[in-house]
C-alpha cells in the first residue's frame, strides 16, 4: 500500500465541526457517502482523543480506499466542511441532449405544418424520421421526439381532443 502523509493536509475540527460531522456520521438519515466523508474527517482530526489514524488506517475501518480518504482529506482542509461532505454537482449530463433549442424550433414548425404526402397526420415516428432526413441530427427516438412536444407544451395538430 502506498504510505499515508497525515502531515500534508492535516484537519483540525473545532468543538462545533466536531459536533457537525457527528450528528450527521450518527443520525443514520444522511446518505452513506455523506456520512463515510463524515466519519474521514472526523478520524482523520489531529485533536482526536487518541490521535488522528493514518489514511491505511481511516480506508481499513471504513472499507474505502487509500486515495479516497487523501482525496476527502484535502478537500475537507482546502474547501471546507460542506464541499467535502458532498458529491461535487455536475456540470454537465453525462450525455448531450440531442433536441437543443434550435432542433426544438424546427420541430415545433414541422408539427405546425401539413403532414406529408399520403398521410392524414404527424406521428412520432414520422416527425423522428424528418429530422434525421433534414441532417438536424444524426438520429434520435420517437420517444425523445414525445418528450420535447410534451415539455413545449404543443397543441394536437391532428384535430383529435383527448378526453380533459
Amino acid at each position: 500500500m502506498a504510505p499515508s502523509t497525515p502531515n500534508q493536509y492535516p484537519v483540525r475540527l473545532n468543538a462545533e465541526q466536531r459536533a457537525s460531522l457527528a450528528a450527521v456520521a450518527d443520525s443514520g438519515k444522511a446518505p452513506v457517502a455523506k456520512v463515510r466523508h463524515a466519519r474521514v474527517s472526523l478520524l482523520s482530526d489531529r485533536d482526536r482523543p487518541g490521535g488522528p489514524y493514518t489514511d491505511v488506517q481511516i480506508a481499513d475501518v471504513l472499507d474505502l480506499r487509500v486515495n479516497t480518504v487523501a482525496r476527502i482529506r484535502r478537500r475537507f482542509v482546502t474547501a471546507g466542511e460542506a464541499p467535502a461532505l458532498e458529491r461535487k454537482p455536475r456540470l454537465t449530463p453525462p450525455v448531450p441532449p440531442k433536441i437543443d433549442g434550435r432542433v426544438e424550433a424546427h420541430l415545433i414548425a414541422l408539427c405546425c405544418s401539413g403532414p406529408p404526402g399520403g398521410r392524414v397526420r404527424w406521428t412520432l415516428s414520422l416527425l423522428a424520421g424528418e429530422l434525421s432526413r433534414r441532417g438536424l441530427v444524426t438520429s434520435i427516438s420517437a420517444e425523445a421526439v414525445r418528450r420535447a412536444l410534451k415539455k413545449t407544451r404543443v397543441a394536437n395538430t391532428s384535430g383529435h381532443r383527448g378526453t380533459a
